[in-house]
């Protein structure tokens, strides 16, 4: 199986989003030699394939000399795991000659946009909106791949309809964040978006995916969809992620996931010892993750949705309890409401079909709601 490892050159970013929980000013920006330590790390550490995603704060923050000398280091230190990479920017920082450096290595881009300017600037800043599309034209001028995520706070889900319309009259793909508490701010619940109007989210999104399938592209629907027609988790917040993902922060610190970057609670080793998988499993924070699986199949087990959902994302679980275990995932009334409804227009779909036709080809039913089984079947 293929492992992931998240490179985070620094928690500081040029933005100051109102609910973000995951930059830090005065943050240090990763060295090269911590690249090449990276490099060392990971030479004998396991023979699977990896892929490395720039994350932050704003990893563009670290210039293009960086990746001028960290993207070949990686490329040509571990041809042996065949690397892929791919950056998650808000693209402000970004110039023709960082664009150019990235399109040599074919590396798709994440970056944010909460929705129309006005919108997405009462959440992420004045100004915000125009900074990134003018970066989002400079990487589309240098061939590069670029697909937006949009975070739905407290506030925005109340627009959801101009936020969809948003994404499809721009022809862009749309990818969904619920806002979480923030750990900076004084009042963390403000933006949070609470797990019913999620799960209500996105059923609304279904709905609004199926009646536009041939002009939008839904990736949390497909990856729902997946998660059911198969049976098994399709992204980090539905899999053990424990072993498979690690995150490495601006000194060099080993954690479990970007999200914990920064917390020295979660630190399971330093990429400069380079520690075999044995050693990071005697750190507390492989631990603590450990115990949260472990509560998971012990307080799930009942759940028609265990195998796929796995008590969603240990982050969301732990680290507003400050560590402790005595939950899972608080989105898990937004994951058991979309279950549930993709389960029950499946199964409506199978059983209504006419007798002698193939349950697997598209028929219109008799409630007159748009079938998912032809989107279930596309998804990949």
């Amino acid at each position: 199986m293929d492992f992931h490892v998240m490179l985070v050159p620094t928690l500081g970013c040029p933005s100051n989003c109102s609910y973000c929980w995951s930059s830090e000013e005065g943050s240090p920006i990763m060295s090269i030699e911590t690249i090449e330590e990276v490099v060392k790390w990971l030479k004998n550490f396991r023979d699977d394939g990896v892929t490395f995603t720039f994350h932050g704060g704003e990893p563009l923050l670290a210039g293009a000399e960086f990746y001028k000398k960290a993207l070949p280091l990686l490329s040509e230190g571990l041809s042996h795991l065949k690397p892929a990479f791919a950056l998650q920017t808000n693209l402000w920082k970004l110039t023709p000659e960082l664009a150019r450096i990235l399109a040599e290595y074919d590396i798709p881009i994440g970056s944010s946009i909460d929705g129309p300017r006005e919108l997405n600037d009462l959440q992420r800043g004045e100004g915000y909106f125009d900074k990134t599309m003018q970066g989002y034209k400079i990487a589309r001028d240098n061939g590069l791949t670029v697909r937006f995520i949009t975070t739905f706070t407290s506030y925005s889900v109340e627009f959801k309809e101009d936020i969809f319309n948003f994404f499809l009259e721009n022809g862009l793909t749309l990818k969904l964040h619920p806002a979480l508490p923030s750990l900076r701010g004084e009042n963390p619940g403000k933006w949070a978006l609470d797990p019913e109007k999620y799960g209500e989210l996105l059923i609304y999104l279904l709905d609004k995916y199926l009646e536009n399938m041939d002009k939008i592209e839904v990736m949390n629907i497909d990856h729902l969809c997946k998660c059911v027609f198969t049976g098994l988790g399709s992204v980090c917040t539905f899999v053990d992620c424990m072993g498979n993902t690690f995150a490495v922060g601006p000194e060099g610190s080993i954690y479990p996931c970007y999200r914990f970057v920064g917390m020295p609670e979660y630190v399971m080793g330093n990429v400069y010892d380079h520690p075999g998988i044995e050693d990071l499993a005697k750190s507390d924070a492989w631990k603590l993750m450990h115990e949260f699986k472990e509560y998971v199949d012990r307080e799930c087990k009942e759940c028609p949705y265990i195998k796929y959902c796995r008590g969603g994302c240990p982050y969301n679980a732990i680290v507003p309890t400050e560590g402790k275990i005595n939950g899972i995932d608080p989105h898990c009334t937004a994951y058991k409401m979309i279950f549930k409804e993709i389960n029950d227009r499946a199964n409506k779909e199978l059983f209504d079909s006419p007798m002698g036709m193939s349950p697997f080809q598209p028929q219109p039913v008799k409630d007159a709601r748009p079938g998912i089984m032809s989107l279930m079947l596309r998804v990949k």
